[in-house]
């Protein structure tokens, strides 16, 4: 079957609507006539063309934006059933290879010159969830000179719905961060790159969802101590970074100031500063005003001590967290820093993320420790 991101298929679906429109203009002479057939004729040619046409401009836009990532996905056919795990004291999050590619084997260069992308299978026992992703390893990974090395990391978190995919292949985070690291503006960075969402198709906001599934505990705990455990990783909140956009965007500032001893440096792209409550998030805070009041950044900004990290925001002067961006400005304090990127325009979208991303990499450069030698 084809995938429902690729190419292949949004082609066959254009080539297909073209010819649903042309079979329509040639026959639309022969529906001529008052009579039931010829009505029906019309209004089958009619309904044939939109349908074909708004499957194919479905399939592109889904493959731009990354709503849904495959065809169980969008059938909502692998949403398994809750598992119930038990846990036991000190015991450790596991992480297993599933995958492997060079960046760029198209071109055949070798990993020590561009890079690996492995993809991982992430269980955490604390709390009980699991997930996949990406992890990209820089060339120094691999180099002899930096064999005894331990290196930074970079958690990349995709918005809702998005894929973790789309974050390799259209908004290009490992490549835009291998050109820092050769233009000496990051240090030899891990990548991390996923999706929030962990549970089925819930938006959970990157939430300890009371009596629901712990995704902050598994981003904030889990996730780090397994990436430690699995590659030379750092294992100093110094060396650990997330970056996101939209709802990975706000996850990443809510880690940073919730949980500043997993991560330091925070960068948000078009992210948000409270977490919304619809149909795809469900209840979050159960009815507790003092949880919603926590998950709303400003409101930790300006009434919970000031803690040691380093936020970046992103923003424009048209898009729709821009007031909620000078809220942030004027709330936080010492010795929290705070910086933002303002584009003179930008909407809530890829183009807009894949101009702040290389900037945002060069801030990044600054804030991130290199861990000490292994």
């Amino acid at each position: 079957m084809l995938s429902l991101t690729g190419l292949p298929l949004q082609i066959v679906a254009a080539v297909l609507a073209v010819g649903v429109f042309a079979a329509t203009m040639w026959l639309w002479p022969k529906f001529g006539g008052h009579g039931w057939k010829a009505w029906t004729g019309r209004i089958s040619a009619f309904l044939a063309t939109q349908l074909a046409v708004l499957v194919a401009m479905g399939l592109i836009a889904n493959g731009y934006f990354g709503f849904y990532s495959s065809w169980s996905d969008l059938l909502g056919t692998n949403g398994k059933p809750g598992t119930v795990v038990d846990h036991q004291p000190n015991a450790a999050a596991t992480l297993s290879v599933t995958g492997e590619k060079n960046m760029y084997s198209a071109q055949g260069s070798a990993r020590d010159r561009s890079g690996v992308i492995q993809e991982v299978s992430v269980r955490g026992p604390q709390s009980g969830l699991s997930s996949d992703a990406f992890v990209y390893l820089p060339p120094q990974y691999f180099q002899p000179e930096y064999a005894q090395s331990k290196f930074p990391m970079a958690l990349v978190l995709a918005g809702y719905p998005g894929s973790a995919e789309k974050l390799i292949t259209l908004m290009q985070y490992p490549a835009s961060a291998l050109t820092a690291i050769e233009e000496k503006k990051l240090p030899p960075t891990v990548l991390v790159l996923m999706r929030p969402t962990l549970v089925g198709n819930r938006d959970t906001e990157c939430m300890d969802v009371p009596g629901g599934p712990q995704v902050e505990t598994f981003f904030t705990s889990d996730l780090p101590k397994a990436l430690s455990a699995g590659y030379r990783i750092g294992t100093d909140p110094a060396n650990r970074a997330v970056i996101g956009n939209s709802t990975g965007g706000y996850c990443a500032l809510k880690f940073a100031l919730r949980k500043p001893d997993a991560y330091r440096s925070a960068i948000s792209l078009s992210g948000y500063y409270t977490a919304p409550i619809d149909e795809t998030t469900g209840d979050l805070f159960a009815g507790n005003d003092r949880l919603k009041q926590e998950n709303d950044l400003v409101w930790l900004l300006r009434n919970k001590p000031a803690e040691p990290v380093a936020l970046l925001l992103a923003t424009s002067y048209d898009e729709n967290n821009y007031e909620g961006t000078q809220a942030m400005v004027g709330a936080f304090k010492a010795p929290t820093k705070l910086s933002t990127i303002t584009l003179d325009t930008g909407g809530h979208n890829f183009h807009t993320w894949t101009r702040e991303i290389p900037p945002a990499l060069e801030w990044l450069g600054k804030h991130l420790t290199m861990p000490q030698s292994a």
